[in-house]
Protein backbone atom coordinates (compact mmCIF):
# COMPACT_ATOMS: atom_id res chain seq x y z
CA UNK A 1 0.00 0.00 0.00
CA UNK A 2 1.15 3.51 -0.70
CA UNK A 3 2.01 6.06 1.95
CA UNK A 4 -1.44 7.66 1.73
CA UNK A 5 -2.41 8.76 5.25
CA UNK A 6 -6.09 9.15 4.40
CA UNK A 7 -6.33 5.61 3.03
CA UNK A 8 -4.38 4.24 6.00
CA UNK A 9 -6.73 6.01 8.41
CA UNK A 10 -9.77 4.70 6.53
CA UNK A 11 -8.33 1.19 6.90
CA UNK A 12 -8.00 1.77 10.64
CA UNK A 13 -11.59 3.03 10.76
CA UNK A 14 -12.75 -0.16 9.00
CA UNK A 15 -10.78 -2.43 11.33
CA UNK A 16 -12.28 -0.59 14.32
CA UNK A 17 -15.74 -1.30 12.84
CA UNK A 18 -16.56 2.41 12.79
CA UNK A 19 -17.73 2.62 9.18
CA UNK A 20 -20.14 0.91 6.84
CA UNK A 21 -19.44 0.42 3.15
CA UNK A 22 -21.92 0.67 0.29
CA UNK A 23 -24.79 2.92 -0.71
CA UNK A 24 -27.62 0.90 0.85
CA UNK A 25 -25.99 0.47 4.26
CA UNK A 26 -24.88 4.12 4.19
CA UNK A 27 -28.52 5.16 3.71
CA UNK A 28 -29.54 2.85 6.60
CA UNK A 29 -26.81 4.37 8.78
CA UNK A 30 -28.01 7.89 7.94
CA UNK A 31 -31.65 7.05 8.62
CA UNK A 32 -30.83 5.45 11.98
CA UNK A 33 -28.77 8.46 13.05
CA UNK A 34 -25.50 6.53 13.30
CA UNK A 35 -23.60 8.29 10.48
CA UNK A 36 -21.50 11.35 11.29
CA UNK A 37 -19.88 11.74 7.85
CA UNK A 38 -20.29 10.27 4.37
CA UNK A 39 -17.28 9.86 2.08
CA UNK A 40 -17.29 8.89 -1.57
CA UNK A 41 -14.83 7.98 -4.31
CA UNK A 42 -14.11 10.44 -7.09
CA UNK A 43 -15.43 7.94 -9.62
CA UNK A 44 -18.51 6.81 -7.68
CA UNK A 45 -21.54 6.66 -9.94
CA UNK A 46 -24.24 9.31 -9.77
CA UNK A 47 -26.81 6.53 -9.45
CA UNK A 48 -25.08 5.26 -6.31
CA UNK A 49 -24.77 8.74 -4.83
CA UNK A 50 -28.16 10.26 -5.71
CA UNK A 51 -30.14 8.61 -2.90
CA UNK A 52 -27.26 8.90 -0.44
CA UNK A 53 -27.01 12.67 -1.11
CA UNK A 54 -30.73 13.16 -0.57
CA UNK A 55 -30.84 11.20 2.70
CA UNK A 56 -27.62 12.84 3.97
CA UNK A 57 -29.12 16.28 3.30
CA UNK A 58 -32.37 15.29 5.06
CA UNK A 59 -30.39 14.25 8.14
CA UNK A 60 -27.87 17.09 8.07
CA UNK A 61 -24.86 14.84 7.52
CA UNK A 62 -21.95 16.18 5.50
CA UNK A 63 -20.72 14.40 2.38
CA UNK A 64 -17.13 14.79 1.22
CA UNK A 65 -15.31 13.50 -1.84
CA UNK A 66 -12.06 11.73 -1.04
CA UNK A 67 -10.33 12.47 -4.36
CA UNK A 68 -9.46 8.77 -4.44
CA UNK A 69 -10.73 6.18 -6.89
CA UNK A 70 -13.07 3.35 -5.98
CA UNK A 71 -10.12 1.04 -6.57
CA UNK A 72 -7.90 2.91 -4.08
CA UNK A 73 -10.65 2.97 -1.45
CA UNK A 74 -11.40 -0.69 -2.05
CA UNK A 75 -7.76 -1.70 -1.54
CA UNK A 76 -7.54 0.33 1.68
CA UNK A 77 -10.82 -1.03 3.04
CA UNK A 78 -10.51 -4.61 1.80
CA UNK A 79 -13.88 -4.42 0.08
CA UNK A 80 -15.37 -2.80 -3.04
CA UNK A 81 -16.21 0.75 -2.00
CA UNK A 82 -17.63 3.81 -3.75
CA UNK A 83 -19.36 5.35 -0.74
CA UNK A 84 -19.14 4.83 3.01
CA UNK A 85 -20.55 6.22 6.23
CA UNK A 86 -18.36 6.93 9.26
CA UNK A 87 -20.22 5.99 12.43
CA UNK A 88 -17.87 7.48 15.02
CA UNK A 89 -17.63 11.19 15.85
CA UNK A 90 -13.87 11.08 16.47
CA UNK A 91 -13.04 9.24 13.25
CA UNK A 92 -15.39 11.55 11.33
CA UNK A 93 -13.72 14.66 12.72
CA UNK A 94 -10.23 13.41 11.92
CA UNK A 95 -11.21 12.38 8.38
CA UNK A 96 -12.95 15.72 7.78
CA UNK A 97 -9.78 17.55 8.89
CA UNK A 98 -7.53 15.36 6.74
CA UNK A 99 -9.66 15.89 3.62
CA UNK A 100 -10.12 19.64 4.05
CA UNK A 101 -6.41 20.17 4.76
CA UNK A 102 -5.52 18.13 1.70
CA UNK A 103 -7.88 20.20 -0.45
CA UNK A 104 -6.61 23.53 0.75
CA UNK A 105 -9.49 24.03 3.15
CA UNK A 106 -12.15 23.97 0.45
CA UNK A 107 -15.04 21.59 0.31
CA UNK A 108 -15.53 19.97 -3.07
CA UNK A 109 -19.22 19.33 -3.36
CA UNK A 110 -20.57 17.93 -6.57
CA UNK A 111 -24.07 18.64 -7.75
Amino acid sequence: MSNDKLLSFLGLCRRAKKCVIGADVTVESLQSGKAFLVLYAQDASDNSLRRVRRVAAEHGVEMLGTHRSKEALSVALGRLCGVLAVEDRGFAGKLRTMITNEQGGEFYDEI
